[in-house]
């Protein structure tokens, strides 16, 4: 009579995924000093950047009557209006509001109120200036 030998099974397990320490940054706006834009009115915290690939997350900041000149947007940008209203030749966008503006978009912004707001930048804005040369980001 053969001898039976058992099924031995082979169970696959899959590995262990474990958090990536560090991988986390946590940001406290509050901590973080306003600073001066290159545009009256506005001040900027910035939350995030990557100078190399053009992102930034910022807070900025606009006083009653602030505005930010013609300038073009390379990449998406997207608006969180946290404070106040600001507006273009499209609409209003108020506190709890939300835009987007599409690639390579052009047009300028106002507030009569003052506002704050989150604004997330995959390129840096071209501004145009009076002078006809165009200038990028927020740095002063």
């Amino acid at each position: 009579m053969p001898a039976k030998t058992a099924a031995v099974k082979t169970i696959k397990r899959k590995p262990k995924v474990e958090p990536t320490v560090g991988g986390s940054t946590y940001v406290k706006p509050d901590q973080i000093d306003w600073k001066p834009s290159p545009f009256p009115g506005i001040q900027i915290k910035v939350l995030y950047e990557d100078k190399a690939k053009g992102e930034l997350t910022c807070l900025l900041k606009w006083e009653p009557g602030a505005s930010l000149p013609m300038h073009k947007h390379p990449e998406i940008e997207q608006t969180w209006v946290l404070e106040g209203s600001f507006y273009d030749h499209d609409g209003v966008c108020k506190a709890g509001e939300y835009v987007w503006r599409t690639p390579g978009s052009i047009h300028e912004t106002h507030s009569d109120t003052g506002a704050v707001i989150l604004a997330i930048y995959r390129k840096p804005n071209m501004f145009y200036r009076k002078s006809g040369e165009t200038t990028s980001g927020y740095d002063t």
